[in-house]
């Protein structure tokens, strides 16, 4: 389904490009979601519209059978900055999670309550993950959700095709990043 609308109180929500996860992820459509998720919050807050900033410090404390769990995780110093490329601003909202939706425990759903929010565009890595997840419970909460595609990796080529072709289309509206600053010029 292509973009049908930007809200006029959409909020562009970034989930967990920071140094740790990003220094990790080299491949280059890893490279070119940054560049288009860097892009999309320069034109959010040039437009006047809320930029939400999420990095990620724990995980869930169940076993898993990758075998990792949140006391073995142990996070190098500077693990959990945002990446400079993000040019955080003072305007920007900050939020840091310890699951992989940027909703649990977190205060998020307060912030866009209070901002007055009724549409969320993510982006982020994983796309699999953190953005998945973050997407669902962003559509429970009843936002309309817009998934801006190529702004978005995952370290798992597949995982990533399957959230953006299976997943997504169930949850709101996928689209570029283009499409999303085309449409965010249209609506302003």
């Amino acid at each position: 389904m292509p973009l049908t609308t930007i809200d006029p109180t959409a909020a562009l929500v970034v989930v967990d490009l920071q140094k740790g996860i990003v220094s990790a992820l080299t491949d280059a459509p890893v490279t070119a979601a940054v560049k288009q998720a860097t892009h999309l919050a320069a034109e959010f807050r040039r437009h006047g519209l809320p930029v939400v900033l999420v990095n990620v410090t724990g995980r869930a404390p169940g076993r898993t059978d990758t075998g990792r769990s949140a006391n073995t995780l142990a996070l190098p110093a500077g693990w959990a900055d945002l990446i400079d490329e993000l040019d955080v601003q003072p305007t920007d909202h900050l939020i840091t999670k310890r699951r992989r939706s940027a909703f649990h425990d977190t205060g998020l759903g307060t912030l866009l309550r209070d901002l007055g929010v009724t549409q969320v565009v993510l982006t982020g890595i994983a796309t699999s993950s953190g953005v998945e997840s973050t997407a669902r419970s962003a559509s429970d909460h009843g936002y309309h959700v817009v998934l801006a595609t190529d702004a978005m990796g995952d370290p798992d080529p597949e995982a990533h095709r399957h959230s953006v072709e299976r997943v997504f289309p169930k949850l709101g509206e996928t689209a570029t990043a283009a499409e999303v600053v085309d449409m965010v010029e249209a609506t302003r």
